[in-house]
């Protein structure tokens, strides 16, 4: 990696969720020349391949292998780097191995910024247990005595809360929107290839457009798609001009 070059790193709980909620980010700051990098903490093999399970015979590994594809290919579309967790889902839990991964993951990559779930999600607990190892990851990474280096420099970055599937039963306040509309189909063709969520593709088109409408009314510039975000820091600024 370049000294210069600019970086963002996303944490997912399943394949699909870094698509859906945030392919137009990742798309459109690969497209600027950021690397991003996912770390995908489970395959999605037991809640988020309904499809998958729909074949007579199927085996986890099977489904598993299914699910790795698919997120291989959707990131490769959207321009980013993938790396596979295989933490499970359904339930998800967290380990001290995955936490230091993910630490040492910030310290190489030092994300410009950092993309994860909402804090709640009464629908799906594999959610905020990502966004809780993520903001974990991201505190001890500033600790300067977690693995010493005096030359290690890392300032963490702010971090962006991508769209949960029922916002308002999440306490999710977007503050953010982002205008996909030069990525849109990149972002379309990483959800075609996510066949074991077919029945999503419509209602993510749906979102992305709401979005769009929403953007275009709040910045008075025109936006057909767009997706939305929590930031969860404040910004210190100079001017509010």
């Amino acid at each position: 990696m370049s000294e210069t070059q600019k970086t963002a790193f996303v944490v997912t709980a399943h394949p699909g969720d870094f698509v859906w909620r945030a392919g137009g980010a990742i798309a459109l700051h690969a497209a600027k020349g950021f690397r991003v990098v996912i770390a995908c903490l489970s395959y999605g093999e037991r809640g988020e391949s309904q499809f998958a399970w729909k074949k007579a015979g199927v085996k986890m590994e099977d489904v598993k292998a299914q699910r790795r594809d698919e997120a291989e290919r959707a990131a490769a579309i959207l321009g980013a780097e993938i790396e596979f967790f295989d933490a499970g889902d359904y339930p998800l839990r967290g380990t001290e191995a995955i936490l230091d991964r993910l630490v040492d993951i910030n310290h190489a990559l030092k994300p410009s910024f950092i993309l994860t779930h909402s804090l709640r999600d009464p629908y799906n607990i594999d959610h905020p247990e990502a966004t809780r190892l993520a903001q974990e990851a991201r505190i001890i990474a500033q600790a300067a005595g977690h693995k010493p280096d005096p030359d290690r420099a890392y300032s963490a970055p702010p971090v962006f809360l991508f769209e949960p599937h029922q916002p308002e039963q999440c306490d999710f306040k977007p503050n953010v929107i982002l205008n996909i509309d030069e990525v849109w189909e990149k972002k379309r063709a990483a959800f075609e290839i996510l066949a074991a969520q077919k029945h999503l593709w419509e209602y993510y088109t749906r979102v992305a457009l709401n979005r769009g409408m929403q953007g275009g009314r709040n910045s008075g510039k025109a936006m057909t798609y767009g997706e939305a975000y929590q930031r969860l820091f404040p910004e210190a600024v100079e001017s509010l001009a």
